[in-house]
């Protein structure tokens, strides 16, 4: 059974850095799709970055290009997002989400993937 616990959320002043991480069990990186995504209240689920054993780079959402960077320590099967320069439309819940085999980044991150974590709250103020 694949699990996926998402920690490392909390408040932040704009501009400032979170690093998200999210512990997979029951999961393997050889055949793999497994990404970041985040809705905040009243607004759609975002795919904010997204990468599969497919593709040779991640995907990243316009809005966090350049800001947020998506890596992967297979040794602890442990997947991070990285923010830097948060700002207050950041706010948001982050969950993890995976599948057990790839795909095209930008498809998974529009169309989410089957397992999903509970989730972490960030709240960016400005």
């Amino acid at each position: 059974e694949v699990q996926l616990v998402e920690s490392g959320g909390g408040s932040v002043q704009a501009g400032g850095s979170l690093r998200l991480s999210c512990a997979a069990s029951g999961f393997s990186f050889d055949n793999f799709a497994i990404g970041w995504f985040r809705q905040a209240p009243g607004k759609d689920r975002e795919g904010v970055s997204c990468i599969s054993s497919s593709e040779d780079y991640p995907y990243y959402a316009d809005s966090v290009q350049g800001r947020f960077t998506l890596s992967i320590v297979s040794a602890n099967n442990t997947v991070y997002l990285q923010m830097n320069s948060l700002k207050p439309e950041d706010t948001a819940v982050y969950y993890c989400a995976a599948d057990l085999y790839g795909g095209g980044n930008w498809y998974n991150c529009r169309y989410g993937m089957t397992y999903r974590g509970k989730g972490t709250l960030v709240t960016v103020s400005s």
